[in-house]
């Protein structure tokens, strides 16, 4: 027979031997400390109402490598979901819109706004956090009409349309509000899946339009002669400029793009440069939160009691978990009539003329996602402000599914866009106020990647088909709107169809095309996976629990009475 042996000692100290009560509560404290063990550490508890955000991210972490890319990433995602409250520094009393202005940045005051008059609607703050507007199909998505919001209304004191103080207008965006129209523009949230590409394929192209620049700059001195340069970038023409050889240049015949030649791919209308100057406006204008960046470190310009709201590495989280969000894909229908119709419905597309300024696919150079980047306003984060700009390449950073590199190491991107602006006719002019210059018919080109996904469609949403959006095209796209109206019911479909397949991918994809059976097999296996997180969890640190007891209530027994 094997004998166990149990070793025991006699009490250290004089300590007698430990109850079972002592042991539980030994075992208790072992089991709150694991099972506990995922939640934020801080050094001391909170008591009664505590910030959203509880811990800061340092830029000089990210530059020194101190924080890893998935940590900056979960950071961010922290803040793209937290709901900010006033101890965070929500609200903003006396501060209104962030305009732009030479490519500098002015923020704009107001006359004093306390509770209840804190949050509006329509002039803001009229949210608590970017999950609110951003989260069809999923957080980082779309929004519902229910969510829309009213570009340039910041500039407002506190609307309310009664002719009084709260309708007048406080910056230099936009007169005084005297209607629903003319308050602000009407602007529903589209999704921030694949925003990384978008951003370098506008620095690519704003690059590639100011070397056709310089190099036209060059050649007129040289020659003494004036010289003209179409300035195509990808594919995509915006137009001519005229240099001159005294180094000025002709900007008239500039389309759809403003004279700087800087491409701003983010908001409808192509105002917003990056990633970054849309963080640092939509937490001021939404919120009232403050990136001490723009409004200086330790300054409480809002007059809310919270100064540095936002830290510089605070936002440079943030803009990174949105750089690195999915890429969209196709999901293909499951029926050999269905996908005959999304054959034909490519082919269609392309044939109409859709494909010219919808433009299927774009080639970015370089994957390689540097923050901050080259042009940002004044008031943002310079490069130049960085001894080492943080640096991630997109093919594999961040959750998949991820776009691959081509044998030459550049990317083919199918974002479906031109990155342009176009005049869109007269259904889609309804902006009754001019955002940053651009006439209020003009849009920058919809990027159709995952739009889908994210109904409902147009500026302003009032497109609840896809169907509808192309019938409302005008302007640019008139003739392509106009072929498409004179297909007939089934090719018009053939082409609906295939838009249908342009999708945001399940949550856990690595595929850029799947059929939707195996995308729903997969969304409901990320859903259960989701829900039972913290069944798992639990059920985990339970049964660590129990073990402790048990290793416990055996160690008593053996001391006490010993095993032959």
């Amino acid at each position: 027979m094997v004998r166990i042996m149990i070793a025991t000692q006699p009490p250290l100290n004089g300590l007698s031997t430990p109850s079972i009560f002592q042991l539980l509560i030994m075992s208790f404290v072992i089991f709150a400390i694991t099972g506990c063990s995922t939640a934020s550490a801080r050094s001391e508890p909170i008591i009664g109402d505590e910030p959203a955000v509880k811990l800061h991210i340092s830029q000089d972490d990210i530059d020194s490598g101190s924080l890893t890319v998935e940590e900056i990433i979960d950071a961010g995602e922290d803040l793209f979901q937290a709901s900010f409250n006033s101890l965070d520094g929500a609200g903003r009393p006396e501060t209104a819109d962030i305009v732009r202005d030479n490519n500098n940045t002015i923020v704009n005051t107001r006359p004093r706004q306390d509770f209840p008059q804190n949050f509006n609607r329509i002039s803001g703050p009229d949210a608590n956090t970017c999950l609110a507007c951003h989260n069809v199909p999923r957080s980082g998505g779309g929004g519902d009409n229910s969510t829309n919001i009213f570009a340039l209304a910041d500039r407002l004191t506190n609307v309310n349309f009664d002719g009084g103080i709260g309708d007048e207008s406080q910056g230099s965006a936009g007169p005084n509000a005297t209607s629903f129209m003319d308050a602000g523009l009407e602007r529903n949230s589209p999704a921030l899946f694949g925003s990384g590409w978008i951003e370098l394929l506008a620095r690519e192209m704003t690059t590639d339009l100011h070397n056709l620049v310089e190099e036209a700059i060059n050649e007129a001195k040289e020659t003494g002669d004036d010289v003209k340069v179409d300035l195509i970038t990808k594919g995509v023409n915006f137009g001519s400029i005229t240099a001159r050889r005294d180094a000025t240049i002709d900007t008239t015949e500039v389309e759809g793009i403003d004279d700087d030649l800087v491409i701003r791919p983010f908001q409808q209308k192509g105002v917003v440069v990056s990633l970054r100057e849309f963080g640092v406006k939509a937490m001021n204008s939404h919120f009232g939160m403050q990136a001490l960046e723009n409004f200086r470190r330790g300054v409480d310009v809002d007059r809310d009691g919270v100064a540095d709201e936002l830290s510089i590495g605070d936002i440079t989280a943030l803009v990174v978990f949105q750089a690195t969000l999915p890429v969209p894909g196709q999901i293909m229908p499951s029926t050999p009539e269905e996908l005959a119709a999304v054959e034909r419905g490519e082919k269609l597309f392309n044939e109409t003329g859709c494909g010219v300024c919808h433009v299927p696919l774009m080639r970015v150079n370089n994957p390689n996602f540097t923050e901050p980047g080259p042009f940002n306003p004044g008031g943002k984060l310079q490069a130049t402000d960085v001894d080492n700009p943080f640096s991630i390449d997109l093919t594999t950073a961040g959750p998949g599914p991820h776009l691959k590199r081509e044998p030459d190491g550049s990317v083919l991107v199918p974002v479906f866009t031109d990155l342009k602006r176009h005049k869109m006719g007269e259904i889609l002019n309804t902006d009754m106020l001019v955002q940053d210059g651009v006439p209020t018919d003009e849009f920058i080109t919809r990027k159709l990647w995952g739009f889908v996904s994210e109904p409902p469609f147009l500026h302003h949403g009032r497109a609840l088909l896809v169907s509808e959006a192309i019938l409302a095209h005008g302007g640019d796209a008139q003739a392509s709107r106009d072929q498409y109206a004179a297909l007939t019911k089934e090719d018009q479909a053939s082409i609906v169809e295939f838009l249908h397949t342009l999708q945001i991918m399940p949550e856990g994809s690595t595929k850029l095309v799947m059929s939707v059976d195996d995308a729903m097999m997969l969304s409901e296996k990320s859903g259960s996976s989701n829900n039972n997180n913290f069944i798992i969890i639990a059920a985990s640190s339970f049964g660590i629990f129990l073990m402790l007891i048990g290793t416990a209530l055996v160690y008593l027994f053996a001391r006490n009475r010993g095993y032959s």
